[in-house]
């Protein structure tokens, strides 16, 4: 547009606080915050539905500029407070267990509306937001470009500078994507769904397994290490009599010591109309660190408000 450069610094601290007009931006002249009004929308989020959580957690449906709605949920720790993000209006992995599943892929969200969900996440639950998940709904690897971007405008000094290793990344395991966001060389970590040792087991609960095989999946996983120097977090829900013998964790204690990984049990949540059952995921950490796999048990927050990704964008579609 021509103007100084550092009007573009005025509109981008103006956004971070979460301006919802251009009107607002008391320090830009008139003439170009109703220049801004006629050239730009501003998408500013709209709380639809609020659930707060006994143990804290906080559960926001919002909706976007086009009518389409998203989940962001709000963590409390003893370090610090984190938002778990969506990058994606749906899904179109189909993994059998997660409820983001059902009503498919709408559309990518943008670097801006993501970043808006870490925004007003914040200002709405009146929490300090200082680390981010991308773990909500949708695959952030296929909405690859849109998640670079806002990766680095979340990291802005400027901005909300939250700095790289407080930040996570969940794939369902995108092999030429995990490659590419190695070469990325950021700090972040990666998670990857894992949920099954085995081929056979794995393409019953994930699409994506059929694209890409265990093989292929481990060694993208064990250059990402060898490149980044970042250990890689292997999210595995136990689900009784599918992916819980004890010959499977013994497999998958040995996929974990070729890519230095550590394996994340979550507690299986129930999707309405499956029949999976949760498997025991104290006692398989428990076997796997006799294996010598680093394993842990993920806390399970917001039971109560179905924080779970999917659980309240499916209960309003329906």
């Amino acid at each position: 547009m021509g103007l100084p450069a550092y009007r573009a610094g005025q509109v981008f601290r103006w956004l971070h606080r979460g301006a919802g007009s251009f009107a607002e931006m008391s320090d830009l002249p008139k003439s170009l915050r109703d220049l801004l009004e006629e050239k730009y929308r501003l998408s500013a989020l709209t709380a639809m539905r609020r659930q707060e959580s006994a143990d804290g957690t906080v559960k926001t449906l919002w909706r976007l500029w086009d009518g389409n709605a998203v989940e962001s949920v709000v963590m409390r720790y003893h370090y610090g407070n984190t938002v778990c993000i969506s990058s994606q209006v749906g899904c179109r992995q189909g993994c059998v267990f997660c409820a983001s599943s059902g009503l498919g892929l709408v559309r990518d969200l943008t670097a801006g509306e993501m970043l808006e969900e870490v925004l007003y996440s914040g200002l709405e639950s009146g929490a300090k937001i200082t680390g981010v998940v991308l773990m909500g709904i949708g695959e952030p690897l296929e909405n690859y470009e849109n998640v670079m971007r806002f990766l680095r405008l979340v990291n802005a000094e400027d901005g909300l500078n939250i700095g790289m290793r407080h930040i996570s990344l969940s794939t369902c395991g995108l092999v030429p994507q995990i490659g590419r966001l190695a070469e990325e060389d950021l700090q972040l970590t990666l998670s990857v769904s894992l949920h099954a040792p085995d081929d056979e087991t794995r393409k019953k609960l994930m699409p994506i397994a059929r694209r890409y095989d265990l093989a292929a999946l481990m060694e993208a996983c064990r250059a990402y290490y060898e490149r980044t120097g970042r250990r890689i977090s292997f999210e595995y829900a136990p689900i009784r009599g599918v992916n819980d013998s004890p010959e499977q964790m013994t497999l998958l204690a040995e996929h974990m010591r070729r890519v230095h990984g550590h394996v994340n049990l979550i507690p299986l949540n129930r999707v309405p109309g499956s029949q999976l059952e949760p498997g025991n995921a104290r006692e398989l950490a428990r076997r796997l660190q006799q294996l010598g796999c680093n394993a842990t048990v993920r806390r399970r927050l917001g039971a109560d408000i179905d924080a779970a990704c999917g659980q309240l964008r499916r209960k309003e579609a329906t």
